[in-house]
């Protein structure tokens, strides 16, 4: 029975920077405060909802071709009231000694459509069991190695990604209420590699890097066809007696290469924000460059051609959020700009398909949708969302958050109307084990 518990304690961790007991991340601590000893901890957050009004001009068109298949209110009609947990983790840390540490993470989050696999209308397909339960899956199992040379560690497992958790998604700091903007449209935030989180000042940690090599299937084991692998890597910088926090992130993978057709993807973000006690400003965008993912038809006039294209998605996203009573209520304010492919900005194009092996997270499945003038167009929705509340903390570890949930769908080119889905929520998010 003893090793029935050890193994099950082995099975849970930590996945945010500014959890993690000593990383050499920008949240980090120092590592003479790293000790031998464990921590169990775990956090959730759950809503109450109503949902105020429903994309119903074009459900299939707009809220799951716009947020490729990661709204989690997809499908759901105007007036429906629920209860919902949308993540609930489980953590285990183990510090062996001064040079290594374990981390495990369970989780259990909300389940989504995946838009590989669509059917119309969307069914979610995503985090739960086969008989509809929700259940717990291994999001994280790393061992690292603090200083390996002075101010880096390296990490081997399956690991948080440079893309967002450790860094802009803590600065963020309301994950319970939306994912950051390049989460939203599935950049990994976890993956199975070999991994760097480094200082280049390791006393003052202001200047730093974080590299990752990883499979590119987050918690799925890596396909055998499969031979490429997902790069990832960023620099950040913190200034002004570290008020001002910058980030430049980048990934590139290859999803498909063969002597006729080579195809990619390739993100460049960056993030800026200025940070205080009281009140936090940031910004971040990204552009994520899709090589010869989707086919474009020329118009007959301009002579009806069809060839592989460039899809280049881009998005932008600013927030501010801070303290109206300290350590009691606080406030945030979110207002996210996303257009799905750029290129499809052409009176030539009639109309615009995936390709065979797409990248699913921004070209979505279905019918050869009409660009100029047809009634059809999920590949071309452009998104505009909004986020506000009030955050509520009767003491440190609970948070009662009354907020709101907004997305606008306009469909560029085509005789499909605007369309938004917007719920109202009392969010509930606690902290054990901290």
């Amino acid at each position: 029975m003893r090793k029935i518990q050890t193994l099950v304690l082995g099975l849970v961790c930590l996945l945010l920077a500014s959890v993690t007991q000593a990383q050499n991340t920008p949240f980090g601590k120092p590592d003479s405060l790293i000790k031998p000893g464990y921590n169990i901890w775990g956090y959730a957050f759950m809503d109450a909802y109503y949902k105020g009004h429903a994309d119903t001009a074009g459900t299939w068109n707009g809220s799951f071709h716009g947020r490729g298949g990661s709204n989690q209110y997809t499908g759901i009609p105007a007036g429906h009231t629920a209860f919902q947990s949308r993540r609930i983790y489980l953590g285990f840390d183990y510090v062996l000694n001064k040079h290594f540490q374990t981390e495990f993470l369970l989780a259990d989050e909300d389940n989504f459509s995946d838009p590989s696999t669509a059917t119309t209308p969307a069914v979610p397909n995503g985090d739960l069991l086969a008989n509809g339960k929700s259940a717990f899956y291994l999001k994280l199992a790393n061992i690292r190695w603090h200083n390996i040379w002075n101010g880096t560690d390296f990490v081997f497992g399956q690991q948080a990604t440079p893309s967002f958790p450790l860094l802009t998604e803590v600065v963020w700091g309301y994950r319970s209420i939306e994912r950051t903007v390049s989460d939203i449209r599935r950049t990994p935030s976890y993956d199975f590699g070999a991994g760097l989180n480094g200082t280049f000042d390791p006393k003052t940690r202001n200047f730093g890097y974080d590299l990752l090599v990883a499979n590119g299937s987050s918690a799925k084991p890596v396909a055998y066809t499969n031979n490429f692998r997902w790069f990832y890597g960023d620099v950040w910088a913190k200034l002004f007696d570290k008020h001002l926090m910058l980030d430049l992130y980048a990934d590139y993978e290859r999803q498909n290469w063969t002597p006729v057709w080579h195809n990619s993807r390739q993100m460049v973000k960056g993030f800026i924000a200025y940070t205080t006690p009281k009140l936090t400003v940031g910004v971040e965008g990204f552009i994520n460059t899709l090589k010869n993912d989707a086919f474009m038809t020329q118009t007959a006039a301009a002579g009806g051609a069809v060839d592989t294209a460039n899809a280049v998605a881009e998005a932008l996203s600013a927030y501010v959020r801070g303290k109206i009573i300290s350590d009691k209520l606080g406030f945030f304010i979110r207002l996210d700009s996303y257009n799905p492919n750029k290129n499809l900005t052409s009176s030539n194009v009639a109309n615009y398909t995936k390709t065979v092996g797409h990248i699913s997270n921004y070209i979505e499945p279905g019918a050869s949708p009409l660009i100029n003038g047809g009634a059809a167009g999920g590949n071309n929705v452009h998104e505009t969302f909004f986020t506000a509340g009030l955050d509520f903390t009767p003491i440190k570890q609970v948070h009662i958050m009354p907020n709101v949930w907004y997305d606008h769908y306009h469909t560029m080119g085509n005789a499909t109307a605007d369309n938004h889905d917007v719920v109202y929520r009392m969010t509930f998010y606690y902290i054990y084990g901290k």
